[in-house]
């Protein structure tokens, strides 16, 4: 377990040399291994490795994430070589590539961020015995999130299960310590160039193509974050207010950069809470749901392929490949789960109020298995993070920690009359309804049949009808979750 792999302490005497290998935090600012490295040794080697162990399976070949990445490495790449280092970059599985880089360099340690994730966890736990057997200490440090493990616990000395208590002692918990950047910049000099001839490899090298990342307008790397950030900042006053309204520029989108770890999570729950208000709260609330989802992997690894909650693995999901595809490809009938879904499979990206809504949809009434959801967040998110999309797939499904509670079922209907009350982003994905009235967008099946000829999307041709009966649907969710919990219900919420 990573738990057992000794971090160094701040007052190490100084070495000769060491190697950061940089991960999910593409970034030469606020860099907590970077920082020890070259605090701590004369010396410091700065690498990347494409893991083949992750990038062989991904299913598409045009994957942007695999681009963002590339574009994040190149300018890591040049603002270390400003600096009078540089990257070595490696395509290989990195448990082979660190420790033989190690071996090839001679340093006497690897330094790394953490990471919590399981795989993860094994890889490094993987990586640092091998070093052992070369003499190599190896040594991680928290860096992505504000607090981990166990740093934030109930009274009786337990992780979490419920947000509000966590948030509650996460904010109480907080001082400006916790906030401080990492001054890289006083030890840069330390940096050491890679060795002769190492350049990065292009896309198709790696085994990729071009994806319509930069028809998107996706700016990779530190830049791309930064100038997202300062956007965000002259708005943050405004974010909830906002930030369920998916036609309307009210949240960050800053989720990639937190990802991929081009932003810091310091500088930007510093900024939160500094910035103060209604808004930034509100904002700073979204950050510690963050860190809960990363303690709750954490300490719970179960809950990957399997329910937080163990009573929930006996509910009976249904196994239906046409309704599953009908919702993949935006073709359910309800125009704002159709919308959503053109928009991931479009940009790869999700705006938060649709993720909730497509996850409770397809689970409460399509009533497949959240796991399937879950998957195809996995293969379609730019942003794809396995403990948010985890926790918030098991939130929708009411399986998972802090969840809904089972009998509150979205209505996909007036969730789309509240929160796209005009239809623009339904328009936007959807140019089908693009003459349907506004009083019927929501629902064009109501429309009557000769409007549907003169709107030009008549039902069952142009735009699809209703896979399911949202009525008839909900009885069946309450049925299936009641032979779960032993107990009949009688009426159910909508929100």
């Amino acid at each position: 377990m990573l738990a057992s792999i000794a971090s160094l302490p701040i007052d190490l005497p100084s070495m000769s040399s060491a190697l950061v290998w940089f991960r999910r935090d593409l970034r030469d600012f606020d860099h907590a291994a970077l920082y020890h490295a070259l605090k701590n040794y004369q010396r410091v080697f700065c690498a990347f490795v494409f893991d083949r162990e992750i990038l062989d399976v991904l299913p598409s070949r045009r994957d942007r994430r695999v681009e963002f990445i590339l574009g994040c490495v190149a300018e890591l790449d040049a603002a270390l070589r400003a600096r009078g280092g540089g990257l070595i970059v490696r395509h290989a599985r990195a448990r082979d590539a660190i420790p033989a880089l190690a071996e090839h360099l001679g340093v006497d340690a690897v330094l790394a961020n953490r990471d919590y994730e399981p795989a993860a966890i094994a890889r490094d736990s993987d990586v640092a015995e091998r070093l052992r057997l070369l003499g190599v200490s190896f040594a991680d440090f928290k860096d992505q999130v504000i607090f981990e493990k166990s740093e934030v616990l109930t009274q009786g000395a337990s992780p979490f299960s419920v947000f509000t208590p966590y948030k509650r002692i996460w904010l109480k918990t907080l001082t400006d310590f916790h906030l401080k950047a990492y001054p890289v910049h006083k030890y840069a000099e330390r940096l050491a160039p890679p060795p002769e001839g190492e350049r990065l490899p292009d896309l198709g090298e790696l085994g990729f193509e071009a994806s319509n990342l930069g028809e998107l307008g996706i700016t990779p790397g530190m830049a791309g974050g930064r100038q997202l950030f300062e956007a965000f900042l002259k708005r943050i006053g405004r974010y909830k207010a906002r930030r369920d309204f998916p036609a309307v520029k009210g949240v960050s989108y800053l989720s990639v950069h937190l990802r991929f770890g081009t932003v810091s999570i310091r500088e930007l729950a510093r900024a939160a809470r500094d910035a103060g208000g209604e808004g930034a709260d509100t904002w700073l609330s979204e950050l510690v749901w963050r860190d809960f989802y990363f303690q709750i992997l954490w300490h719970h690894p179960r809950v990957v392929g399997a329910s937080f909650r163990p009573e929930y693995d006996r509910v009976a999901w249904d196994a239906d490949p046409e309704l599953f595809a009908a919702w993949c490809e935006g073709r359910t009938g309800y125009p704002i789960v159709d919308a959503a879904m053109r928009q991931i499979n479009h940009s790869g990206y999700m705006h938060n109020r649709l993720r909730m809504i497509v996850a409770s949809f397809l689970t409460k009434d399509l009533g497949i298995d959240w796991r399937a959801g879950e998957a195809y967040f996995a293969e379609h998110l730019n942003d794809f993070d396995l403990a948010a999309n985890n926790g918030g797939w098991q939130w929708a499904a009411s399986t998972g920690c802090d969840a809904q509670p089972y009998f509150r079922i979205f209505n996909p209907v007036t969730q789309s009359e509240k929160f796209d009350p005009d239809g623009t982003f339904i328009r936007r994905y959807l140019p089908e309804l693009a003459r349907v009235p506004d009083k019927y967008l929501h629902a064009p099946w109501t429309l009557p049949p000769i409007d549907q000829k003169l709107a030009g999307c008549v039902i069952g041709t142009d735009y699809p009808a209703p896979v399911v009966d949202h009525a008839r649907a909900r009885e069946r969710t309450l049925a299936r979750f009641g032979v779960v919990k032993g107990a009949a219900v009688e009426s159910a919420e909508e929100a």
